[in-house]
């Protein structure tokens, strides 16, 4: 007992070394606006500016971003001077919303955030996004003081309590993972804590996080609501929940995220992030990942540690969605420009390929492997899904058809000359034809349980981000 009284004692002193504010570390300001508009056009407002409780948890070595990954990146620049002082890249919901259908008929409103360490002087904040030549150019700019005095200052005592997960040392030199809970009633705490702890713990176990294990503190935080569970729609569930996360995002049954922005950054201030998974207390099948927002899992399924890591690879790496069988909502384009994430290509030049470097000499590009039976065997397993989920049939059987789906696929391409070997396997980015992954499998592709040798890199460089001094890099 007197050994784990120390533990966590000494847990709280570095929780509590890692948040208190001194002259060395600046605050953390975060910039709440609205992104509205449709499938053509685009618009932005800014709502508020605060100065958030804890100050900035991010690595001081590496301010710029050099990852080029995200539809969106934001530039923090001195507004005299023009010096780039700190940028990230992100992706948004209103992004993906805009390529559904929806999109070309209405107009919607999004609120989203930036979040960047308080500069000593007034600055200007670009918000840039992509254009038709994958190059960032600016959408929208803000002159912003934060010592102005309608930025806020002071926020009201945190709505729950923080739970160290893991701890690994200071938040500067460390990437700060923060587990929120939505759904976990006030009896529910105890299976949050668990629930968090053991899905992190999974991550963990994980190629190229275990190697990097030491590269993180964990957090975690739930704010107690009135019912178990999140709503999900498309059965006649609704419940109110903290963070308002819910299923059936875009008319996707299994697509589970967040529309409240604010909420998500009001509670999650009192805890050092820099990136966010929510789990919800749901056992039906559902998550969802946004590259520099947050990803969320339903903790009590059957696939929940898959769920995890899968939806994390999105929010934390911005890894692409290899399988492409699967419904979306997303409207497909003619146009095959090449992607700006890591892990998909649209192959225009094998010679130009972006993750050449892992190519084996010989190897075919486009490399061949069993699709037309895989694909035949998708269509016959996406009827039988659709069906168990048209009935409302117990999680259970679904958890059964993925299993055998899993089985399938390992003695499938356990056959396949190719397999586990980098080329350009086409099939990816939800595209049957023209888009192109690096592996036959990979825990972006199907349920399988490691990452491919790109999207493993593509992780590491992002940890490096946020670990590794500039001068270290080369």
């Amino acid at each position: 007992m007197k050994a784990v009284i120390l533990f966590f004692s000494a847990l709280h002193l570095l929780f509590t070394a890692s948040i208190t504010a001194n002259a060395g570390v600046p605050a953390t300001v975060r910039v709440d606006y609205v992104h509205t508009g449709n499938a053509s056009i685009e618009n932005y407002a800014i709502e508020r500016v605060l100065i958030e409780p804890l100050p900035w948890a991010g690595n001081p070595a590496r301010p710029i971003d050099d990852s080029n990954r995200g539809v969106n990146k934001v530039e923090i620049a001195d507004l005299k001077t023009g010096e780039l002082l700190y940028s990230r890249g992100f992706s948004t919901i209103f992004g993906e919303w805009s390529s559904t259908e929806e999109a070309n008929k209405v107009q919607r409103a999004f609120q989203e955030s930036v979040r960047f360490p308080k500069p000593e002087k007034p600055v200007r904040v670009r918000i840039l996004k992509r254009d038709e030549k994958n190059n960032f150019v600016v959408a929208w700019s803000i002159d912003i003081d934060t010592d102005a005095q309608d930025v806020i200052r002071r926020q009201g005592t945190a709505p729950a309590k923080v739970i160290p997960v893991r701890v690994s040392g200071p938040s500067e030199q460390k990437v700060d993972l923060l587990i929120l809970g939505d759904g976990y009633t006030a009896a529910d705490m105890t299976k949050f804590e668990n629930d968090a702890r053991k899905l992190s713990d999974h991550l963990f176990q994980v190629s190229p996080f275990r190697e990097r294990a030491k590269d993180f503190n964990v957090w975690a935080m739930a704010v107690p609501t009135q019912e178990s569970g999140v709503s999900r729609p498309s059965t006649g569930v609704y419940h109110s929940s903290s963070l308002g996360t819910r299923y059936d995002i875009f008319g996707s049954e299994r697509y589970v995220l967040t529309t409240d922005n604010r909420a998500l950054r009001d509670i999650a201030q009192y805890a050092p992030y820099e990136f966010i998974e929510i789990l919800v207390n749901n056992d039906t099948y559902g998550g969802g990942g946004i590259f520099g927002q947050f990803s969320t899992a339903a903790a009590g399924n059957d696939w929940a540690n898959y769920l995890f890591v899968h939806e994390f690879g999105h929010h934390f790496a911005g890894l692409a969605d290899e399988y492409y069988t699967s419904p979306v909502a997303y409207q497909s384009s003619a146009n095959r420009q090449e992607p700006w994430e890591p892990n998909v290509t649209a192959l225009s030049d094998p010679a130009q390929l972006k993750w050449k470097n892992k190519v084996k000499a010989g190897t075919p590009l486009p490399s061949p492997w069993p699709k037309e039976v895989y694909e035949e065997h998708s269509r016959e397993y996406q009827k039988k899904r659709s069906a168990l989920r048209a009935a409302n049939r117990p999680e259970s059987e679904m958890s059964t058809l993925f299993k055998e789906d899993l089985r399938y696929n390992n003695a499938l391409f356990s056959k396949a000359p190719h397999q586990h070997v980098v080329g350009a396997f086409e099939g990816a980015n939800y595209e049957a034809k023209g888009y192109y992954r690096p592996e036959m499998q990979c825990i972006m592709f199907d349920r399988s349980d490691s990452f491919c040798h790109v999207c493993s890199d593509a992780i590491s460089a992002i940890i490096d981000l946020y670990t590794t001094p500039a001068k270290a890099m080369k």
